[in-house]
């Protein structure tokens, strides 16, 4: 059984093959590509149109999971409706948005949603599907290093008992001399 938003869907399952082929353009020699077949049914219940076909692949060791890439509207609501808390940012370069960033803490989901070209005014980059883990290396790059010789000191002046990328980035805004670029989080 699968429980969806305190629903419970019975779990299809169906035999499949994998179709593989020779690998063409700048493939290495012997290189083979792997495609499998889905039903449509379960491909229209999963909510793809022709217009919006771009997959989340994800792999756990044992098992590949396929969903649908979610909008951030889309993704605040599944949070949403499972009761878990939210944080929303937005990462400028001067006065241009550059990215969105929606993070589910409870969960340890991260979307963002690049809103330029430069990929190097962006928060993650080329990383399109950023990790728990990405999302606390940015925040400690916006911050002072943890090494920071008199870090007692800074964290006293900005009111704060321990070192928290999070709580840092709320009171400077994720400001570093070297650049222009800063973090509003949202209420």
């Amino acid at each position: 059984m699968i429980y969806n938003n305190s629903e419970v869907i019975p779990m299809e399952q169906r035999l499949g093959n994998i179709i593989s082929s020779k690998a063409g353009g700048t493939a290495g020699r012997g290189a083979k590509t792997y495609k499998i077949s889905l039903p449509t049914a379960w491909v229209q219940a999963l909510g793809f149109a022709e217009e919006h076909r771009q997959v989340v692949l994800s792999f756990d060791g044992d098992a590949i999971t396929i969903r649908p890439k979610r909008t951030m509207e889309a993704f605040k609501a599944l949070a949403l409706s499972k009761d878990h808390q939210l944080l929303e940012m937005r990462y400028y370069s001067g006065n241009k948005l550059c990215t969105r960033i929606c993070v589910d803490q409870t969960s340890r989901e991260v979307l963002a949603e690049n809103c330029t070209d430069q990929l190097v005014k962006t928060a993650f980059g080329t990383n399109e599907l950023p990790t728990w883990e990405d999302f606390e290396s940015f925040l400690e790059e916006r911050c002072v290093p943890r090494e920071r010789s008199g870090l007692r000191e800074y964290l006293e002046a900005l009111g704060l008992e321990e070192y928290d990328p999070l709580a840092i980035v709320r009171k400077t805004k994720g400001r570093m001399a070297e650049d222009d670029q800063w973090l509003e989080v949202l209420p």
